[in-house]
């Protein structure tokens, strides 16, 4: 792209113009992806009218974005830190313009479902970056609160989609739903050309890891492909066929990581506690935050008879509640420690996931919607953002891009897993999705999995993570010393003036 690399001073700090501006840049990047991983479920039902797409047409409208964004991620972040944080970051934005140009302008379920795999394959190279530039840029007192700013003003892009998608699917279009990134992608072109600093990671060298992102890609569509199909009937022997192999290719991509010197996914990192138990807990909500959105986005609009709008104003209470007290709950995590936001968040939501069981045929919004997603707002407020600076405070602050991928790709493989598999286990297949008696019935069934799934998230972080405030565990020795991600010392945990920070593991 012909952008200079130039390593970033980590002397921004927060309340700055410098470090607004870069925040400004890594959010609406970002923002992008999160929005399109929920403003296509409020369009869903418009979309498969206009197309006259089956049940399994529209898991794929969203899986098929979800394989290429969870198989490539960790890729991503790799190429970030190798080649400057900020080239990679605008290249996806650039990629992923162009994918949702050709979503926008689709004349069919293939050629949609094929753009949205391209869409993915962008956000792949953003998404890490995104927050790989914020950890590296900002002075490590600040480090906390830029996460959390980054994070709750991410998540509110995420939480508004439906709130969008309801708008323009009931409005200009579905078509609209793809296209408005045009324009946001240039705003993100245009702030971080000027004002956002090229980093990376001087000890990144080698080959890259081009084997583990097939098999990673393999794995996942595989796996996807099979649980899909199996929702709508057709267990063939191809099918079976088909799920075994991902299966397999999964097995083989964790034998290879284990191998090479330079892996995708170093398998040093989990031997951090506190990175893989957040990981797990990443995955638990994650995933049932994922078949929430699914499956309430149908239930409002086919069984309520809420217009798309209406239902997209389904998560305005956590969107205001985002936006309102993430850098707050930053704050908190680190004042606490992690533990207690992990425990009581996700179980504070499953609380409010329970509550969308009043949603019915005569649900009101006043009484029946809006109690439930306040009450998932606030378990998510909770622990978005004590999650995400916890993630990155248990490793090598080089390692910034492949924590943020590791964490980003969990995320998205569990809610890809969860949108997959979901509609299979409570019985929607088909056109099933029109008829308010069977989505009812389904919908009711998926609630209580998602909030099971949502409990156990908390009852695992009490169960893993360790109280105190979040600091890097000790490096460990790699076998391969010329190994990509590097073996340099600890970087300062959140609170570097804390002595008790670095007494023990986390």
């Amino acid at each position: 792209m012909g952008v200079v690399c130039r390593e970033a001073p980590t002397t921004y700090r927060m309340g700055t113009s410098r470090g607004r501006w870069v925040i400004v840049g890594a959010v609406l990047g970002s923002g992008m992806v999160m929005l399109d991983g929920t403003v296509v479920n409020v369009a869903l039902p418009r979309i498969g009218a206009d197309l006259g797409a089956s049940m399994a047409a529209l898991q794929w409208i969203l899986t098929a974005y979800l394989v290429t964004l969870s198989g490539l991620i960790l890729l991503g972040g790799s190429l970030g830190d190798r080649y400057g944080r900020r080239r990679v970051f605008l290249t996806g934005v650039i990629w992923f313009a162009a994918a949702s140009a050709l979503c926008g302008l689709a004349p069919g379920t293939g050629v949609l479902i094929a753009a949205r795999a391209l869409q993915g394959f962008g956000g792949a190279l953003l998404t890490p970056g995104s927050l790989a530039i914020i950890q590296a840029t900002f002075h490590p007192d600040d480090r906390a609160a830029a996460v959390g700013a980054w994070s709750g003003l991410g998540g509110v892009a995420g939480a508004v989609g439906p709130l969008l998608g309801g708008w323009l699917a009931g409005g200009p279009g579905w078509r609209w739903v793809f296209l408005i990134n045009v324009p946001v992608a240039l705003v993100v072109l245009a702030v971080s050309l000027r004002r956002v600093p090229e980093s990376r990671d001087e000890a990144a060298t080698g080959a890259f890891d081009l084997w583990g992102a097939v098999l990673a890609a393999l794995a996942l569509g595989g796996v996807t492909y099979a649980l899909t199909a199996a929702g709508s009937g057709r267990l063939t022997a191809a099918i079976w066929l088909l799920g075994i192999a991902g299966l397999l290719a999964g097995g083989v991509f964790g034998a290879v990581e284990r191998r090479r010197a330079a892996p995708m996914l170093p398998p040093e990192l989990f031997r951090s506690r506190l990175f893989t138990a957040v990981n797990a807990v990443t995955v638990c909500v994650y995933g049932a935050f994922g078949g929430v959105l699914l499956l309430l986005m149908v239930q409002l609009q086919t069984v309520a008879g809420f217009s798309p709008l209406v239902a997209g104003l389904a998560m305005l209470p956590a969107t205001a509640l985002l936006l309102a007290l993430s850098p707050r709950a930053a704050r908190l995590g680190e004042a606490i420690g992690a533990r207690l936001p992990l425990t009581v968040g996700p179980v504070v939501a499953a609380g409010g996931v329970l509550l969308m069981l009043r949603i019915g045929a005569h649900a009101s919004y006043w009484r029946d919607v809006l109690p439930a997603t306040a009450v998932l707002g606030i378990g998510l407020t909770m622990l978005v953002a004590p999650l995400t600076a916890t993630v990155l405070a248990s490793v090598d602050v080089r390692r910034a891009g492949i924590a943020s991928g590791v964490n980003n790709a969990a995320a998205r493989v569990a809610g890809l897993l969860a949108v997959a598999a979901l509609p299979l286990v409570v019985g929607l297949s088909g056109d099933g999705y029109r008829v308010p008696a069977q989505v009812d019935h389904s919908f009711r069934g998926a609630m209580v999995i998602c909030a099971a799934v949502l409990a156990a998230g908390g009852g695992l972080a009490w169960l893993t993570v360790r109280g105190g405030r979040p600091a890097p565990e000790p490096e460990h020795p790699v076998a391969e010393p010329q190994c990509v991600w590097s073996c340099g010392a600890p970087a300062p945990p959140l609170d570097p003036g804390e002595p008790s920070a670095r007494q023990g593991p986390p």
